[in-house]
């Protein structure tokens, strides 16, 4: 399924040149969205727009549905709770948290981001969690990107969600931020496993900043029409 999900990218891509550039944010379901953003009025409602246009465009073109989403907002700085969980069906915000950026992505304010090996940045776009596993970082979550030249290279450059001890707010009264990962949306330990064993197993995960390059020619933000699919999985 993923690795269709990146076919329908590189497919839409050429689609979506031709399109107006953020179309896809006309077609939100609405109900979700109203219930989202009352429970969440610390996200930029754009930010939770795009986050929905883009699990709708995949839903609509093949991909299961999810019971939770993860959106996090790049475009705020590291020592901002900037990473909420939803829970989808019930339509609750389950954690509001913070979440570190690649080393290279920049210092507090996150405004680089790559797709390359060894790149130390973050990547943006839409993924899908995988499977959670115990590595060096203790127990943590594998991510499949699904936008083609954007976030494909997750798995292959290890780009996973762990916890890290430098995320910690206590940090940002001596540096100006919290600590950096190589790239990972790394968390603090305290909420680690929770947000590991909410996501696993093919929720979605939304990354933004507002890279202009990015926002005209992602076939998730830029979706050809797309009506009436289920956006929620059904418990």
């Amino acid at each position: 399924m993923i690795k269709s999900l990146r076919r329908l990218g590189l497919t839409l891509t050429g689609l979506c040149l031709l399109a107006s550039p953020w179309l896809a944010a006309a077609s939100t379901p609405q109900p979700l969205f109203d219930g989202l953003a009352r429970v969440a009025p610390g996200l930029d409602r754009q930010v939770l727009e795009h986050a929905l246009a883009a699990m709708q465009c995949a839903l609509k073109h093949g991909a299961e549905p999810a019971q939770r989403l993860a959106v996090i907002d790049y475009a705020q700085p590291s020592t901002a709770r900037r990473l909420w969980i939803f829970d989808l069906q019930q339509q609750r915000l389950l954690l509001n948290d913070l979440v570190a950026h690649g080393r290279r992505s920049g210092e507090n304010l996150a405004t680089r981001f790559s797709n390359a090996q060894d790149s130390h940045q973050s990547s943006l776009g839409l993924f899908r969690a995988a499977e959670s596993y115990s590595g060096k970082h203790g127990y943590s979550l594998r991510m499949d990107g699904l936008e083609p030249g954007v976030n494909d290279r997750a798995r292959e450059r290890a780009i996973v969600i762990h916890a890290a001890s430098y995320v910690d707010p206590r940090l940002a009264k001596t540096q100006g931020r919290i600590g950096r990962s190589l790239g990972c949306p790394a968390v603090r330990p305290q909420v680690a496993r929770m947000v590991v064993d909410q996501l696993k197993g093919g929720q979605f995960i939304f990354a933004w900043y507002p890279d202009q390059g990015w926002l005209q020619s992602s076939a998730y933000l830029n979706c050809p029409s797309r009506q009436g699919e289920p956006v929620v999985a059904q418990r």
